[in-house]
């Protein structure tokens, strides 16, 4: 498709929707919205508007669409499959000034919130009122709720609590025409029409703007125990998962980590945080699960950290560390949350995250490691293996420019292969973007690219909004 370009009077056009103040074209303050946390993708937009109001919003999409001009929402910049980078140039929007939570609802237990809002502000707001917003991505630290929804991020929570979407009753949007709905309604139960609330979910910024979200909250558990795991193998630290829930116990959090991981992690940390990590990790271990049991019953909690603990005996399982104190606890979420930061502090990387059904995890990170020895590349794998989601971070070290941009790029489609094979897909929670977008078709026929692609015509007959993501 033909995009027009930003001309110098479309530029007014917008200074006088937003501010001057708003419209940014300094090239060097540009570049910061060319890029995510991507690997090394870089597409510099023309222009960057930072609008304050849906109806701004609405003003200049209303423009765009009549001037065929591409839009590149973005939230704050953490993604990881180019999802919200201008590959067409144009305009990005800046969704940094919708940044207020609006109204935290104690007796409907609800929130509206804007997009912008950082999710880890929003979770310790809600927190102060005896409340819990579940999902926490490892960048909720840095990351905007807004784009939360859009990927349908999860995390460490995702296991017992859900994802985003689970937790979105209703959205504010800006259509790519300029229209301006709410996609359902702030009620628990809805069968009225399509559920454009989901839809919109996991959509990648390519069917509307978010510039309002109701949320549905839950109380927040007061006690919580933790379990650090180390096992021979990753094959046996896979199988042993399966069976905790096959026990009846649902933790709140099943982290996996390759002892890999650990190492880079804990020196990343130490560096980074100059304090030295003190929980020890076997040498003869290879790979680590972090067990998080929560709830408001101490006892509870007792009887289902042992029934964990009587499970992975059958494993080739180390000895089990209970952390029993805040501290120890807090170091070892520091080294989970820090892996990928350490990861890519150490080499460039092309981070994947596939998802497969959990019984077939065992098979899908021995096969990963076969390809990796097949293609020439080492992996370090980690993830949220409670709900079978694998973050696979391939390492360029001392791999050339060109065997990075073919033979390991059909080493990951091997990767991702091996995955459909067993039944799962290729992104559980980072989107498809740019990044995967080549490889699409091996997880769906074109059938569903075509309903897919429908969908998006009827939204934006123009194709303006963040054009050329996921088909």
């Amino acid at each position: 498709m033909a995009f027009a370009e930003v001309s110098t009077g479309i530029i007014s056009e917008f200074e006088a929707i937003v501010g001057e103040q708003y419209v940014i074209i300094d090239p060097e303050k540009r570049y910061n919205y060319s890029h995510d946390e991507t690997e090394d993708y870089s597409f510099l937009p023309d222009v960057v508007l930072k609008p304050g109001t849906a109806e701004e919003i609405s003003r200049i999409m209303k423009l765009c669409n009549q001037h065929v001009i591409p839009v590149t929402p973005r939230g704050g910049g953490t993604g990881l499959s180019g999802g919200a980078l201008p590959i067409n140039k144009g305009v990005v929007i800046s969704m940094e000034r919708f940044n207020k939570i609006l109204e935290i609802d104690e007796l409907n237990l609800q929130a509206t919130v804007e997009p912008g809002v950082i999710t880890e502000v929003f979770q310790n707001a809600v927190k102060e009122k005896g409340l819990f917003y579940p999902p926490d991505p490892a960048s909720r630290g840095t990351c905007f709720i807004g784009g939360n929804v859009s990927e349908n991020s999860g995390g460490p929570k995702a296991v017992k609590y859900g994802v985003t979407r689970d937790y979105v009753l209703n959205l504010e949007v800006v259509l790519p025409t300029g229209d301006i709905i709410w996609t359902g309604a702030n009620v628990l139960k809805n069968s009225t029409g399509y559920n454009l609330t989901q839809l919109m979910c996991g959509s990648e910024g390519t069917l509307g703007i978010i510039t309002k979200i109701v949320f549905k909250l839950r109380g927040f558990p007061q006690k919580s125990v933790t379990l650090l795991m180390p096992f021979v193998t990753n094959a046996e630290a896979c199988k042993a998962i399966a069976e905790i829930f096959r026990a009846g116990v649902q933790p709140s959090g099943m982290e996996f980590f390759e002892r890999e991981a650990a190492m880079k992690t804990i020196d990343y940390c130490e560096k980074i945080y100059a304090a030295k990590v003190t929980t020890q990790f076997p040498e003869n271990m290879d790979a680590y699960l972090l067990c998080e049991l929560d709830g408001n019953d101490d006892e509870v909690l007792m009887r289902d950290a042992e029934r964990v603990m009587t499970v992975v005996e059958q494993f080739q399982v180390g000895e089990i560390l209970f952390a029993d104190t805040a501290a120890q606890k807090e170091e070892l979420w520091k080294i989970r949350k820090n892996i990928s930061p350490a990861v890519n502090a150490y080499s460039l990387t092309k981070s994947e995250d596939v998802v497969v059904p959990r019984a077939n995890l065992p098979k899908l990170i021995v096969g990963i490691k076969e390809i990796g020895k097949q293609f020439g590349f080492n992996s370090v794998c980690y993830g949220h293996l409670g709900d079978g989601n694998l973050h696979v971070n391939v390492m360029k070290e001392q791999i050339s420019d060109e065997d990075w941009n073919t033979k390991v790029v059909d080493g990951i489609g091997e990767i991702f292969k091996l995955t459909v094979s067993l039944g799962g897909t290729l992104s559980g929670e980072h989107g498809i973007g740019i990044a995967k977008k080549p490889y699409m078709p091996i997880a769906m026929r074109e059938a569903n690219l075509s309903v897919m692609r429908g969908i998006k015509k009827a939204f934006d007959p123009n194709g303006i909004l963040n054009p050329g993501k996921i088909f």
